[in-house]
């Protein structure tokens, strides 16, 4: 497995860590024993991104994918979990979202190109 792919699956990871931990965090409320969960989650979230970096991705693409899909996907398992709505305007506010990630990609990938070409 090349590092890329190894990175993205990583990656992939650590924001199913992160929105667990997040999710668990509105459970815990009711269910205290949750808190190991949270715990767990957010550390091993950090962890995994740590090692996206050593895998090579640029910290702007890795943190601003992770942060930005734990938003999204912990607005939707919210919806799912507890029956949160999820209004237009935050359904926007998740599109948006995509498309900043697209734009931080994207513009990485350009970025990488504009340097093997210099």
């Amino acid at each position: 497995m090349n590092k890329t792919v190894k990175g993205w699956l990583l990656l992939a990871t650590a924001i199913v860590a992160e929105v667990t931990g997040s999710l668990s965090l509105k459970g815990a409320l009711d269910h205290p024993a949750l808190y190991a969960v949270v715990v767990g989650g957010y550390l091993g979230a950090f962890i995994l991104l740590a090692i996206v970096l050593r895998t090579g991705m640029a910290l702007g693409v890795a943190y601003g994918i992770w942060a930005a899909a734990g938003v999204a996907l912990t607005a939707i398992g919210s919806l799912v979990v507890f029956g949160e709505p999820i209004t237009p305007l935050m359904g926007i506010g998740i599109v948006v979202i995509i498309a900043g990630v697209l734009c931080v990609e994207l513009g990485s990938q350009a970025a990488h190109e504009k340097a093997g070409v210099a």
